[in-house]
């Protein structure tokens, strides 16, 4: 096969906060033949980096960032290393995919940033899914003290719970409580059964069309509603089960295609005036005279190129749904944001129709 079909290679982005068990997961994972052709990057907080000793690979292909901390500082230095494996590539090594493996306090935004935005970066390698580990014994706990926990609950698309056996299920069940309310679009597994193929390919969300059933049914966030109004999945805030008072996600169905030029004008003001606000947006839409279901993903300011899907799935509902992970920005600034362009949008065409 020639080096540049082997292009763009996926990336997984593996986080979860200090002790919560990702490296004990990624040496389990990379023995499965999924996993064959795996380049490791491997980030540890401080000067000496320890965890690229602990991690066994069948190749050897474990690389140390050496910026310290995941974070806006190592963004070059991770473009760097990315590019030092597409190079590996292009003269013949057979790598196949990339798993990133965070220190636990890192902040995942600027690596998906990284992934999305670099343009040299984005020549090569495409974000296959953000896979977060959750500690069943302490997570609870750390969800109150350390914002950068539930960023990284907030943004994955796969959520795994280690120890549950320790937890109890009284404390596994408010676990998953509090993680329904960060990101009820990720249904929490097993850290300790999780295979290889559980955990590829789940970004952009439709890439599987198991996922994308789920992502459309009904059920898993809201009920459907009538012309661009719409209903949302959302714990209250004061839920005692929610721990985090300023990041919220919740989602908007809308029954009748949406005007692309409203909605991608709004969602281009809303990322240029409050990208500190937006961790996250992930959406499947119908629009206006497009027969294809059309993927858009965004990270802050920063938005992959709309993905147009095959077809909708047989037999499931044909709708656009919009997730929001929202940090200090109410969800009424969303929902009317997004009726007022759409309206105008559609208003425009009615009068330049006649």
């Amino acid at each position: 096969m020639a080096a540049d079909a082997a292009f763009p290679l996926p990336v997984t982005l593996l986080t979860g906060f200090l002790g919560a068990g990702k490296t004990t997961l990624l040496n389990r994972l990379l023995l499965q033949p999924e996993m064959a052709g795996t380049a490791v990057l491997i980030n540890e907080f401080g000067e000496i980096g320890l965890d690229h000793l602990l991690v066994e690979t069948l190749d050897q292909e474990a690389v140390l960032l050496q910026a310290g901390c995941l974070c806006c500082t190592i963004r070059g230095d991770l473009a760097r290393a990315l590019e030092g494996i597409a190079e590996r590539v292009r003269k013949g090594q057979d790598l196949r995919r990339v798993v990133i493996e965070t220190t636990g306090l890192a902040d995942p935004l600027p690596i998906l940033q990284t992934l999305m935005a670099d343009s040299a970066t984005c020549r090569h390698f495409t974000l296959d899914g953000v896979v977060t580990l959750v500690d069943a014994v302490n997570g609870l706990a750390t969800l109150g003290r350390q914002p950068e926990a539930e960023r990284q609950i907030a943004v994955a698309d796969r959520l795994l719970v280690s120890k549950a056996d320790l937890a109890g299920a009284a404390g596994l069940e408010a676990l998953h409580a509090a993680l329904r309310g960060l990101n009820p679009g990720a249904r929490p597994m097993p850290a300790g059964t999780a295979r290889a193929a559980d955990l590829l390919g789940c970004a952009p969300f439709a890439r599987r069309d198991a996922d994308l059933r789920r992502w459309l049914d009904a059920e898993a966030w809201s009920e459907p509603s009538q012309g661009h109004h719409h209903h949302h999945h959302e714990h209250s805030p004061h839920d005692p089960n929610r721990h985090d008072k300023r990041i919220h996600a919740f989602c908007l169905n809308f029954d009748t295609p949406l005007p692309w030029d409203g909605l991608g004008t709004w969602l281009e003001m809303l990322t240029a005036t409050r990208a500190d606000a937006v961790l996250r947006v992930k959406g499947i839409l119908d629009l206006e005279g497009q027969a294809q279901p059309v993927v858009i993903h965004g990270v802050q300011s920063v938005w992959h190129a709309p993905t147009l899907l095959p077809a909708w799935p047989e037999g499931q509902p044909r709708r656009s749904s919009i997730v929001f992970i929202l940090r200090d920005l109410p969800r009424s600034v969303i929902e009317e944001g997004i009726a007022a362009f759409c309206d105008a949008a559609s208003g425009q065409r009615t009068i330049a129709g006649g």
